[in-house]
């Protein structure tokens, strides 16, 4: 009798976590994008195993982050964008919001970028499948509701785990990994510090901060199930984390080997194809295809999101047009943007994804500046505040980003490279 009750609660507890399951993994997830692949590809080929040791500090301020927006999303029911406007007014969040919209535009053309290019890899031509991809995308959230589209995000966080296949199959030298963990060795210049700001900023971007505060108010999420959340979020990091590893791991082991210098995450696709073999590189370039079209359409779901929260617009995939116009005008014209700008002949692409990642990291200070003086007000979020351990990595955070922006910025004004 008592084996059949200790069954029954753990089925319970099952249930349970797989009602909740979606908002930490999907936010996860959606950080290796396009933009992302790209930055790791491109540390992985130039710096080899060495900047592999980011992930570790990215990856303890990645579940911090996470969990301090999910309380915040289910202690006040609201949105950060709709906390940060409340706490600082519309003049403050009007500037804040104009670059991080600049910057989303940035990222969600990046992500077109990754469908064509990706699709070139395999032979298709970027003329047919931006726009066919943009339509499905479209029409997945407009006509969609927000189970199904949870549904579909979360086949598409688990066929992300392909990398590792692929990363395997170009015979990385672990004692080597494990070396440049412990004892990275890179020049420090303009252009490694950029690169490091790339990865944290492709790592935690301001825009997955918005997101999974807005996934966990749409999913109605409560906090006498809130450890089941902290699991959800714990399994997406460690996903991402795990994906970005391997991803540098696979053009380390093969594309920085051999001297082969690449632009963006198709170039390594193509790279690897007579280092590693045909399969690892067509699994690199699907993987970079699902990562593409994923992120597309979250990236600019989570920005008319936030912009519509931030000044007091109905948003939501369950509402229709002309219940939330603003939501899925602005949702629709992110789109089509990106899209133009990818289908230009002579468009920089290069320039825009890796700068995004950039400006994700300059950014970056300033969005969670903003959350962590509104997650220490008690009046916001009565007793469930922030321990003193959340405040001390994430100002710890905001310091060494602003240190690295700083940095950088004096490196280029005095023509350090």
């Amino acid at each position: 009798m008592a084996f059949k009750l200790s069954n029954t609660r753990f089925f319970k507890k099952l249930a349970i976590f797989l009602a909740i399951l979606g908002p930490g993994i999907i936010t996860g997830s959606v950080d290796n994008d396009a933009g992302g692949i790209t930055t790791y590809s491109v540390a992985g080929a130039i710096y080899g195993y060495n900047l592999i040791w980011t992930l570790i500090p990215s990856f303890i301020v990645l579940i911090v982050i996470q969990e301090m927006n999910a309380r915040m999303g289910v202690v006040t029911g609201k949105g950060l964008a709709d906390l940060i406007r409340e706490s600082a007014g519309v003049k403050v969040t009007f500037f804040i919001f104009l670059g991080l919209l600049v910057g989303d535009i940035g990222n969600t053309t990046t992500e077109f970028a990754g469908v064509a290019g990706s699709m070139q890899v395999l032979g298709v031509s970027k003329y047919l499948s931006v726009p066919i991809v943009a339509m499905l995308i479209w029409l997945l959230v407009v006509k969609g509701t927000y189970k199904i589209a949870e549904r579909i995000f979360l086949l598409f966080s688990v066929s992300l785990l392909m990398y590792v296949v692929s990363a395997l199959m170009g015979d990385p030298e672990w004692s080597e990994i494990g070396s440049a963990i412990v004892r990275p060795q890179f020049e420090v210049n303009g252009q490694s510090i950029a690169m490091i700001i790339g990865l944290v900023g492709t790592t935690i971007a301001p825009w997955m901060l918005f997101y999974m505060q807005s996934s966990v108010i749409e999913k109605g999420l409560k906090m006498k199930n809130y450890k089941y959340t902290i699991i959800d979020i714990v399994v997406g990091c460690v996903a991402t984390v795990v994906v970005a590893f391997f991803i540098v791991v696979a053009c380390a082991s093969t594309l920085h080997k051999n001297g082969i210098q690449i632009n963006e995450a198709k170039d390594a696709a193509m790279a690897l194809k007579p280092l590693a073999g045909a399969i690892a590189s067509q699994v690199f370039a699907f993987g970079l295809f699902i990562a593409s079209i994923f992120s597309a359409t979250i990236l600019p779901l989570a920005t008319a999101f936030y912009i519509s929260e931030a000044f007091g617009f109905e948003a939501g995939i369950d509402k229709k047009w002309k219940e939330a116009p603003e939501f899925y005008t602005l949702y629709t014209s992110i789109l089509v943007i990106a899209a133009v700008i990818i289908l230009l002949p002579n468009a920089p692409l290069i320039q825009i994804s890796l700068w995004s990642q950039v400006l994700n990291g300059l950014l970056l200070p300033v969005v969670l500046v903003c959350m962590i003086l509104l997650v220490n007000k008690k009046e916001i979020m009565g007793k469930y505040v922030n321990k003193p351990i959340n405040n001390i990595i994430s100002w710890t955070t905001i310091i060494i980003l602003v240190g690295l922006s700083i940095t950088l910025l004096v490196m280029k004004l005095f023509g350090g490279k």
